[in-house]
């Protein structure tokens, strides 16, 4: 373009000399369009490199886009190949199962209806034990509440006899130490009489002495209705040499615990009910008969009293 200007100016020029004012005058006329022309085209020149530096720019980003359309579109194809070849891999494992289906069924219900009965029957049979073992707790309770009531009973039978011996101790005061004990155990109280404050020797009949101290035991006992009363005579292993009118020791020991019996039944407040005679010879020694003083010892008359067991053993029979 400019050189084409340069050639028109030069042919102007070389013309000016030699052509008219007309012709000059219309020549810078022309000049002037083209020079106008000249412009207006380097304007577009510059508007259309403009426009395609933005057509290029704008098609980069279309080509980006278009590569990443088909790398997003290869990676669906290979996910849809794997997504296939996998529910194909599915219908196989669901048809083989689906085959199968019928027997498996089969075999878990049955299995089922075993397992469903076992569990009613060990459900009876809980149901039952439950009931078993409330109706022991319920006599478990009731067993309980008369053991309570047993002892209870005990308790009070034991705090009775333990009165008693402290008022027959009370009573038979003036005889300590002339062979007379009183002591409790096991439940019980123990009147023990050595025989020389009772008995001549080879003897039954019962000395003033040894009386009053029957009397005496007997006024307790009187006030005490609802106690047995053992009486025991017991000798040591000397052999009896008296006249014939007795068989022997034990013959003797039995005679003394009558004697005794006899004493107190004179009472007439002891019920005759409550009295037992008894003979034990020299079967029951509670000293080695090795000595005279231990022969003596032996040598007694034990009076036991023991509380009326009828309530405790109605209660036991209840337990």
């Amino acid at each position: 373009m400019i050189k084409k200007l340069l050639l028109i100016v030069l042919t102007l020029t070389l013309l000016t000399s030699c052509v008219s004012k007309k012709i000059y005058t219309d020549l810078e006329t022309k000049y002037a369009n083209l020079k106008k022309e000249n412009r207006a085209l380097t304007d577009d020149v510059a508007s259309l490199s403009t426009e395609k530096t933005k057509l290029s720019n704008t098609l980069n980003k279309l080509q980006s886009a278009y590569d990443a359309a088909v790398a997003e579109r290869d990676r669906l194809k290979s996910d849809y190949a794997a997504a296939k070849t996998n529910l194909e891999n599915l219908k196989a494992s669901y048809n083989a199962l689906e085959e199968n289906s019928s027997a498996s069924i089969a075999a878990n219900s049955q299995k089922n209806r075993e397992l469903l009965a076992q569990l009613e029957a060990k459900e009876q049979a809980l149901a039952a034990e439950n009931e078993r073992l409330n109706t022991l707790k319920k006599e478990l309770e009731k067993r309980s509440q008369r053991v309570a009531e047993l002892e209870n009973v005990i308790a009070a039978k034991d705090a009775n006899m333990r009165a008693l011996k402290d008022a027959i101790s009370k009573a038979l005061t003036n005889f300590e130490g002339k062979g007379l004990t009183v002591e409790q155990r096991n439940g019980k109280v123990y009147v023990s009489m050595e025989n020389k404050l009772l008995f001549q020797s080879g003897s039954w009949s019962v000395g003033s002495e040894g009386r009053k101290a029957v009397q005496q035991l007997g006024s307790v006992l009187a006030e005490n209705p609802e106690i047995a009363i053992l009486i025991e005579g017991h000798t040591d292993n000397d052999p009896y040499t008296g006249n014939g009118q007795l068989s022997g020791n034990w013959d003797l020991s039995t005679k003394r615990a009558t004697a005794i019996v006899n004493i107190l039944r004179e009472n007439t407040s002891i019920h005759p009910e409550n009295l037992t005679a008894a003979g034990r010879g020299e079967f029951a020694p509670i000293a080695p008969n090795d000595t005279n003083a231990n022969k003596a010892k032996n040598r007694r008359i034990e009076v036991i009293l023991t509380p009326k067991l009828d309530e405790i053993s109605k209660l036991l029979n209840d337990i």
